[in-house]
């Protein structure tokens, strides 16, 4: 336990000093453990409150040396010092006052003692130079005992849970059979992919609309194809990852912030060892691993607006990479992919000809008309993680529907073209509308930017810069139908995933009908849609230890599921 004595400033004294033992400063100091909290309160010679104490060895009090006085046991004797404790063997109890003049605040734990004078102890103890030992003058049964002391309970704080959500862990891999096995491995990398897509074309109808089930239906476009599409990555897929590059633009993971899902990625990419090959000739998909939100911090200069130095650093990487390995010039880079959640990320892969055109890239900024490829190119999730050690904080929570106060809110900076019009029409004007630029001091003290999104029906997503928006993601985190308001933009994960089951798609020209549209949305489907949300939910978790059909797995299996796109039957 800690005892802990404050002396606070006075008007009269200026003491500002705490003293504060510690089991450490314990052990540093060998002094013996105080076992229990005690807390005293005196006011004109009598004992306001007592909590009882098993047992108190010797209690050593720092005070600052500049206020002019020393550690109890190591003092100069050049103060008054006042001090009391219990001789009762059964009650072994101790207090300890150390003040510089007759009028000091003195705290033991959280009570205040008032008015406190070296006189309204019947009896002190001497503190003796190089000792701590205390020695009482009178036990506590001399006091005034008109008033009894009070026990009360110890207080024990808990940590708070901020992990709220709790993932169930997915079922495990369906076994193969070792014929199976024997077969793949005796196939090239080629002709594992053409397997594959035959078997995905050919896949088995699957009944997974039970709540019991781990893949829900609803949620994806086709569940059967989904499910064994997972399953044959799983058997066969291998990755390759170039070990060419200086950090920190390569090998060098980005983990918080609004572009932390390409940190991510690349992170448990490169820890991965049921996909990681360190055999080129056995993989099916190569992975260049750069980080464009490193790139830019090295090389763009502020307020220059020039991306050039990036398109060539990034077009001089590709023609290494092509020079040194021949599985480049092989596919001319079909194979090969990249992971770059930077709003530039597709504008510094246009100084290579093979790179703009041939390389599967996953990209946040999956917009149609930035050259970004529907069917080959893969939407990423754009993720704001604040914690690195817990990206799972706070997720989860929301509250039940008849307790949601708010019809839509948004808050956020006015970036880009649609955000400025959004705020210009509702900001002010509905209360069942929550529309605001950055969220003001004054709301935020009554209501965090979380909680907002947890006690809203819909959370509105407009496009900032580019047209996606970390709120997507933070919608879904927190239990709330996003509202996504961006033309042109290709929802993240959406080769698989059914967006309309948990979203709303509101286009930027409608802005000012907002409210009309989602109140004709029926109670019915708002529901079935938010329950929805909550099972797609686990589809969009950075699990530190990767999971089965997490963030992880999905954005793998996106890029997968591209790659056999791009390979034709016929050339069988």
């Amino acid at each position: 336990m800690v005892a802990e004595i404050a002396v606070r400033r006075s008007n009269r004294c200026g003491f500002k000093s705490l003293g504060f033992i510690s089991r450490r400063m314990r052990q540093s100091m060998n002094v013996d453990a105080v076992t229990d909290e005690f807390v005293h309160e005196v006011f004109n010679g009598e004992v306001l409150k007592w909590t009882k104490t098993d047992s108190l060895g010797e209690v050593i009090t720092h005070i600052n040396q500049s206020d002019g006085v020393d550690e109890v046991g190591k003092s100069k004797a050049s103060d008054e010092t006042g001090t009391k404790s219990r001789s009762d063997p059964s009650h072994s109890n101790a207090v300890i006052f150390t003040s510089k003049c007759f009028s000091c605040n003195i705290r033991f734990g959280r009570s205040p003692i008032d008015n406190l004078s070296h006189r309204s102890l019947n009896g002190f103890m001497h503190s003796r130079k190089n000792s701590t030992q205390l020695v009482p003058s009178a036990p506590f049964d001399s006091l005034n005992s008109s008033i009894k002391a009070k026990e009360r309970p110890r207080r024990v704080r808990r940590r708070q849970n901020v992990d709220t959500l709790k993932v169930v862990p997915p079922p495990p891999r369906t076994p193969v059979s070792r014929s199976l096995q024997r077969y793949l491995r005796s196939l090239s990398s080629h002709e594992a992919l053409l397997y594959a897509k035959r078997e995905i074309e050919h896949a088995p109808l699957v009944d997974n609309n039970g709540n019991g089930s781990y893949l829900y239906a609803p949620l994806f476009r086709n569940v059967s194809i989904f499910q064994r599409s997972y399953e044959l990555m799983e058997m066969i897929l291998k990755v390759y990852i170039y070990p060419d590059g200086k950090k920190p633009i390569f090998h060098h993971p980005h983990l918080v912030g609004i572009y932390a899902s390409e940190g991510w990625f690349m992170r448990l990419m490169e820890a991965n060892r049921e996909f990681v090959t360190k055999d080129p000739e056995k993989a099916h998909l190569f992975y260049l691993p750069y980080s464009s939100r490193k790139l830019g911090l090295a090389l763009y200069k502020p307020n220059s607006h020039n991306l050039k130095p990036l398109t060539i650093f990034l077009r001089d990487y590709v023609n290494m990479i092509a020079s040194n390995y021949p599985f480049w010039n092989r596919t001319h880079g079909s194979d090969h992919f990249l992971v770059a959640c930077h709003d530039w990320g597709p504008y510094i892969t246009t100084g290579h000809m093979e790179l703009r055109d041939n390389t599967i890239k996953a990209l946040c900024n999956a917009d149609l008309k930035e050259n970004f490829i529907a069917g080959r190119d893969v939407s990423l999730p754009e993720t704001a993680i604040r914690n690195v050690r817990r990206p799972l904080r706070n997720i989860g929570g929301g509250i039940r529907v008849s307790q949601r106060p708010i019809l839509a809110f948004f808050a956020g900076r006015m970036h880009g073209r649609v955000r400025p019009r959004l705020v210009k029409h509702w900001r002010n004007k509905d209360e069942d509308m929550k529309i605001y630029g950055p969220l003001p001091v004054r709301v935020a003290r009554n209501m965090s930017y979380i909680r907002h999104m947890k006690s809203s029906k819909y959370c509105i997503c407009p496009m900032g810069y580019e047209v996606n928006s970390p709120r997507i993601i933070e919608a879904i985190y927190y239990e709330c139908v996003p509202v996504i308001i961006a033309d042109n933009f290709v929802l993240p994960l959406s080769e698989v995933l059914e967006w309309n089951a948990f979203s709303v798609t509101v286009a930027e020209i409608d802005i000012p009908r907002l409210k009309e549209i989602l109140l004709a949305i029926p109670l019915k489907r708002y529901l079935k849609m938010l329950m929805n949300v909550k099972m797609v939910q686990k589809h969009f978790l950075w699990n530190p230890s990767p999971m089965r059909y997490d963030m992880f797995h999905m954005i793998l299996h996106s890029i997968w599921y591209n790659r056999l796109n791009q390979i034709q039957i016929s050339q069988s």
